[in-house]
């Protein structure tokens, strides 16, 4: 039998709105994921340390500030230092369009605006993302 996907779902920052990652990590649960939800206010070094220690397929994060850019940068930093780069990245939340493709360029596989169906993301990360 093969290991369900495992997603770290996390909220970086001083972010203080997590009522949408919660309904998003109950929906990927009710997809046959495993979830692990860090809750708010979450350093990028604490969600690598997180991430290591749940062997997680898959880390995803929740960012309604409009921080979006600078802490990706600093994530996907810190993951290439931790040899982390197999981890595949999803981001959800307040994404203006413009910096999807910078987002991209950075290595984030998956990005989610708001408004995003969660059918959506949840084939997406079924198709992407296979559990090891």
């Amino acid at each position: 039998m093969e290991r369900k996907i495992r997603i770290l779902v996390a909220k970086p920052g001083l972010d203080g709105h997590d009522r949408g990652a919660k309904v998003v990590a109950q929906a990927l649960r009710d997809a046959g994921m495993e979830v692990i939800y860090t809750g708010l206010h979450q350093t990028v070094d604490q969600i690598i340390q997180a991430a290591l220690q749940e062997d997680v397929d898959i880390i995803g994060l929740s960012i309604m500030s409009g921080a979006h850019l600078p802490i990706c940068e600093k994530l996907m930093k810190k993951m290439k230092e931790k040899e982390l780069e197999d981890t595949t990245v999803v981001v959800g939340g307040v994404i203006p369009t413009r910096d999807i493709p910078r987002m991209q360029q950075m290595g984030i596989k998956g990005i989610f605006p708001g408004g995003t169906p969660f059918d959506e993301s949840i084939r997406w990360i079924k198709e992407h993302v296979k559990s090891r």
